[in-house]
């Protein structure tokens, strides 16, 4: 109306412009154009929480008197009653304050929007909680009445939650990713009665084989997030007490390799209880999580009581439990497989099921109907149909219906990250794949067929190590490149490679991957690493608009699955041992899981190395007690070889 009223007075303005002095003119256009009002300020977005929710935060004691931060959003509609969702974390219960309301609660917005009492705690020793964190704090079998762990801090939780909070059904399920994961898999060991349901996600199941090693390689890509983990703090804070080392450049792989042995990353830590004026003056941060890294090299009594596969045969069938992981999670992949694997071991009539998607870690919590890991487009929707037909049904079957083992959802929901879709399976691997095994041969090709004796050598420079990636970039964990294009690898001259012929027929490789190598060196330690690739034809287009500008998807070496082994742990990890120089020897390494379909018209391919920088540190090749104190001179460029009897062992759907 005003805009017509505008243009009205303009028209009129024009026709009259010869019975108007200049100044009239420009008055009448000043109060024309002033019935133009500012347009109306865009109403805030609604916080659904804040309309729907009330919050409360209490301290809720442990058996031995320490109070642990939680948060509680109820909500407001009190005429039912509703389950609780608990979710532990190490990384903040944030915001605080009664008043102070988060945008999203929950598992996933259809679960928000539903209906739950949603809580949230900092575990102890975390942000607003008391006491010391432990980083993945060892269970504690045959409790006394007063000891503590990350078990009885749940089930003391729980009991807690179900006895205070008005309007809950008696009903409780717990969920988390990655770290929140692994406190959802410890609150199924010693599960409190009222725990019916558990999802752990991209859960950690052992830090020698999760996130910060790889088969006792150190992932030197996660140095920065060490003091995350590891800076002391023995009192409740509502801020940020840790702090990140400084890289002042953009160029990660130069970055640690001018610094050289792991032993000069001393410099941005102290092991001792911090003096806050010494560490402002020195840029150093007070570490007990490096401090246990540098001095447990091997696979010790340290390490083995933190893990919690072991201790999986304690969850009781009163908990069901939907295990999460995405095929592409450089984080924790071990995690939620072998948690998968470890109940379905020890409880099998448990009700125990398994969920993978094409996911790099955690992704499948987003909101975006486009999914791509890096350059690599899977479909769109496939996140937010696993929230709703999934994870929802899950928790409300457990939990607000009938707890039956008929949920309707499968076994094993599983992508098919090489024909793009999904599959239901009863049991995981599905039980008509078989095993097959694929040669090397020296013209570099694989076959079902053992080729001729031969040895294939190849120079390791120490200081000119592999990239895992082509990308020149600092990231803080990296993510990207477990889909990335591998090329630039296959084109140097210290990456073996070996590939099939053009597939004829489809392939499907489901199940874990076992690399059988028999390998030698000129030294006395190396790391192998084995990468399983997928070859696309050289026809294809690109379908991502948002890959990088330099890729194509024609000819792309897509990473289907890697993984490292430390030479020295090739028969123990707890007891390591040096190579003989020359020498033939077995190394054995398992890759874990997949479902990926090799299509007719591409080629699978085999990349064997022996760096991989930085994800992992680099080996001095010269074996030393503890490569974290290995000194400059022990570092040495040597020959690798791999011999032609070494067999990649697949699981191949039939």
């Amino acid at each position: 109306m005003k805009l017509a009223l505008v243009i009205f007075t303009g028209t009129y303005l024009l026709k009259m412009r010869t019975k108007l002095t200049k100044l009239s003119l420009l008055l009448l256009l000043v109060v024309s154009f002033s019935c133009k009002t500012t347009p109306k300020k865009e109403a805030e977005p609604v916080n659904y929480v804040k309309e729907n929710y009330t919050k409360k935060e209490v301290q809720i004691t442990m058996r031995d008197g320490i109070k642990l931060h939680t948060t509680i959003y109820s909500p407001k509609d009190t005429s039912k009653t509703y389950p609780i969702l608990l979710q532990r974390t190490p990384y903040s219960c944030q915001p605080y304050g009664e008043d102070e309301m988060r945008s999203k609660i929950g598992p996933n917005e259809i679960l928000m929007k539903e209906g739950n009492i949603i809580v949230y705690q900092d575990v102890r020793g975390r942000w607003m909680s008391e006491g010391v964190y432990d980083n993945m704090r060892a269970y504690i079998p045959n409790k006394t009445a007063k000891q503590a762990d990350e078990t009885s801090d749940t089930y003391d939780t729980i009991d807690w939650l179900v006895k205070n909070i008005a309007q809950n059904n008696g009903k409780v399920g717990t969920w988390g990713i990655s770290y929140p994961g692994h406190y959802a898999t410890v609150s199924t060991i010693d599960a409190h009665p009222a725990l019916k349901a558990a999802s752990p996600q991209a859960c950690i199941g052992d830090f020698f084989f999760d996130d910060f090693h790889h088969n006792g390689a150190f992932l030197l890509s996660y140095f920065r997030a060490i003091s995350l983990f590891g800076t002391y703090k023995d009192q409740p804070t509502d801020s940020a007490w840790y702090s990140f080392p400084k890289m002042n450049t953009e160029d990660q792989y130069q970055f640690f390799l001018d610094k050289g042995p792991l032993k000069n990353l001393n410099e941005y830590f102290q092991y001792d209880k911090p003096d806050s004026k010494n560490i402002a003056s020195k840029n150093v941060i007070d570490d007990f999580f490096w401090k246990e890294i540098v001095e447990h090299p091997n696979y010790d009594s340290i390490w083995q009581s933190k893990g919690i596969i072991q201790h999986l045969n304690k969850v009781p069938s009163t908990v069901a439990t939907m295990i999460v992981g995405g095929w592409f999670d450089a984080e924790d992949l071990y995690g939620p497989l072998e948690t998968y694997k470890a109940i379905e071991k020890h409880q099998p009539n448990n009700y125990n099921t398994l969920v993978f998607g094409p996911w790099d870690h955690g992704g499948w919590s987003r909101n975006k109907v486009k999914n791509t890991v890096g350059n690599y487009y899977f479909g769109d929707s496939i996140s937010l149909n696993f929230q709703k037909n999934i994870e929802a049904k899950f928790f409300n079957h457990f939990l607000k219906g009938n707890g039956s083992k008929d949920t309707g959802l499968p076994e094993a929901y599983v992508f098919d990250t090489g024909k793009k879709e999904w599959k239901s399976y009863n049991v995981w691997p599905p039980k008509n794949a078989q095993k097959q095994s694929l040669f090397l041969s020296e013209n570099q090709t694989l076959s079902k067929e053992k080729s001729s004796p031969a040895k294939i050598s190849f120079v390791s420079d120490i200081k000119r190590p592999v990239p895992y990636s082509e990308d020149i970039k600092t990231v803080f964990t990296p993510r990207k490149y477990m889909t990335d294009d591998q090329r630039f690898a296959a084109r140097r001259p210290d990456v073996l490679v070996f590939e099939t012929e053009v597939m004829q027929e489809d392939m499907t490789l489901t199940g874990d991957i076992l690399a059988k190598l028999n390998v030698a060196t000129t030294g006395t330690a190396a790391d192998w690493i084995v990468k399983v690739i997928d070859v696309h034809p050289s026809d294809l287009k690109n379908d991502n608009e948002d890959m990088q500008s330099h890729m194509k998807l024609s000819n792309y070496h897509m990473m289907v699955r890697s993984e490292v082994m430390r030479g020295r742990f090739r028969n123990s990890f707890s007891n390591p041992e040096p190579f003989t120089p020359n020498k033939k020897t077995s190394v054995h390494i398992k890759l874990q899981d997949v479902f990926h379909t090799i299509k007719k018209g591409h080629k699978l391919q085999i990349q064997i190395q022996s760096t991989w920088f930085p994800l992992i540190d680099l080996n001095p090749q010269t074996y030393v007690d503890n490569i974290y104190k290995a000194e400059e001179k022990d570092f040495k460029t040597q020959t690798h070889s791999v011999f032609t009897d070494s067999s990649i062992e697949f699981t191949i759907l039939e």
